[in-house]
């Protein structure tokens, strides 16, 4: 199966009819959305609810882990010891887990998580307190992809049922991971595609506005072609690929989404009705 969501509902205007009802013309496109937001404070019980609401009963989640619980900033700010905030996290969340709302939980590590013994360590950790829940791991440092570490890496998700997270993004010298297709869990394989804008992850850091400039991209009919050879054959592997469009600085997002859905020639099932045809 091959399911198709963008990261966030509200910057969307291709597919928003309604301004009000933003993730409600969202959730009659898309049958699952990435969750931002979480990333930057553990959502609060009644926007969690909200959200679930407003969505079909089928329609499913995918929220970012909290900074804390990826090291991007220390755990000890905000709790009193990690059990502590990844119980908080996970309780919160509990009733789209009891609903099978959520698809996956996306831990997406800082580019200065590299690949050592204290950070496999803590991968281990994560594993042991997320316990039975799914989750995708997603890296940002190459190391963990250096031609001397690639196996153990892919060995490690698949120990701990990870969910690997393939990336599609420029090759710049120090600030990349390689887009490697592989998948670690049986029951699903991420596949998020942050644009191909070489310039704007190269100057990231001298940059004001790199967050912008990084996902300000729009793929071509070609490079669509490309990644849909790459879906089908991580399907093979995996009951379930889910590609995220992350491209969306510009706008692009929906319309490299709804054109990649052409290409496969798939439908999506239990979405809300749409307003408005407009495709």
């Amino acid at each position: 199966m091959i399911t198709i969501g963008l990261t966030g509902w509200s910057d969307h205007d291709l597919i928003a009819t309604d301004k009000k009802k933003k993730l409600e013309d969202y959730a009659s496109h898309f049958p699952f959305v990435e969750i931002d937001t979480s990333f930057y404070g553990i959502p609060s019980g009644k926007s969690i609810q909200s959200w679930m609401d407003k969505t079909p009963d089928a329609f499913q989640f995918i929220p970012k882990a909290f900074g804390a619980m990826t090291l991007h900033r220390p755990w000890e700010d905000y709790y009193n010891s990690i059990e502590e905030l990844f119980d908080t996290y996970k309780t919160r969340f509990y009733p789209m887990v009891s609903q099978k709302r959520i698809k996956a939980f996306l831990f997406q590590f800082p580019p200065f998580f590299h690949c050592s013994e204290k950070n496999v360590q803590y991968l281990e950790t994560v594993s042991e307190l997320m316990g039975t829940l799914p989750v995708a791991v997603e890296f940002r440092h190459p190391s963990w992809y250096s031609e001397e570490n690639r196996a153990n890496t892919l060995a490690l998700l698949k120990k701990n049922f990870f969910i690997h997270t393939i990336v599609d993004q420029p090759q710049t010298p120090a600030n990349s991971v390689p887009s490697v297709f592989e998948a670690t869990n049986q029951k699903l394989t991420l596949y998020r595609l942050h644009g191909r804008n070489y310039s704007g992850w190269l100057n990231a850091s001298d940059d004001p506005a790199w967050r912008a400039n990084r996902t300000l991209y729009d793929y071509s009919l070609e490079e669509l072609t490309e990644i849909k050879q790459h879906i089908l054959d991580l399907e093979k592997h995996s009951e379930e690929v889910a590609v995220i469009f992350n491209n969306n600085s510009g706008g692009h997002a929906a319309k490299n989404a709804k054109e990649l859905q052409d290409l496969l020639g798939i439908d999506f099932n239990g979405l809300n009705p749409q307003q408005l045809d407009l495709f």
